[in-house]
Parts: C-alpha cells; structure tokens; sequence
C-alpha cells in the first residue's frame, strides 16, 4: 500500500506552507507500509521556537482551505516540536535543535522519501538564477561589486 493521493495532496501543500513561513529542511517520507495510523510524515525545521508556532500556523491555514481537521496536536505551548495530525499525514515541525536530537529522518529513512515540489532556499524561493560572468557586450559595465570580466 502506498500514501493515497489525498495524503499526497495534503503532504504538498503543507511543505509549501512550511516553506513560505521560512522553514528549512522540508522533507516527507511514506509511512504507509510501516504503521497503519497514518500515510505519511512531512518533517520541517525552524531556527527558533517563534517560527515553529508560525509554521505550524501557516500549515494549519492552509490545510483547511483544503478542507483538512487537525485530529489532534502536540506540543505547541513549548514551541520546540509540534506535532499536527491530521489522520491521513502527520507534520512534524521541529526547533533545529531538536531536529538534530531526535533526527527523524534517520529512524524513517527506510521508508520511501516523497518526493516535494521545488521549494528552493530556506525562504520556499526557487533560487535566483546565477548571473553569468560573461558580458554579451564588452563594453558594458559590470555588475557592482562584480570584477570586469577579461577577455579570453
């Protein structure tokens, strides 16, 4: 059995509202074969327990617009690790110091990783294009803070 395209749905979707809010991290593994309580857990860190509490807000917001209930929450008055289950997936959002501690996906790293959208750096931005350090014409000025390039 694998994760049902509503877990999949739901997995996306909040990967990508982690990310807006700045997490970093992100990742989501299958869990389907391994318990029968959920398909899959999505696991996000945040640099602070202020982040944590605005990632788990972002997730839940964006989760019901889905049409998704939090069956039941976990540890959100400390901020360090909260845990949102919604039956079909369960998100983990973790302080990084925690994070590394109880490294999660070293216990689920057996299980199939889901694969998530292109959801770039830290910020949930696809990262910039790297600017080319050619000039199609030579006698254009150079970026600032850019060397000139030479001529070959």
């Amino acid at each position: 059995m694998t994760a049902s395209e509503r877990a999949l749905e739901l997995t996306h979707a909040a990967a990508a509202a982690a990310a807006d809010k700045l997490a970093h991290n992100i990742l989501a593994f299958d869990v389907s074969e391994q318990l029968v309580i959920t398909d899959v857990f999505v696991i996000a860190s945040a640099n602070n327990d202020r982040q944590v509490r605005a990632v788990v807000d972002a997730v839940q917001e964006q989760l019901l617009k889905l049409g998704a209930k939090v069956v039941r929450r976990e540890g959100e008055r400390e901020g360090r690790w909260v845990l949102l289950d919604y039956a079909e997936i369960v998100v983990h959002v973790q302080h990084d110091d925690d994070r590394s501690f109880y490294a999660l996906e070293r216990l689920w790293g057996d299980c199939p990783a889901i694969p998530l959208p292109e959801i770039g750096d830290a910020a949930g931005r696809a990262p910039a294009p790297r600017e080319s350090r050619e000039l199609e014409d030579p006698e254009a000025v150079p970026l600032a803070g850019q060397p000139p390039v030479a001529d070959a």
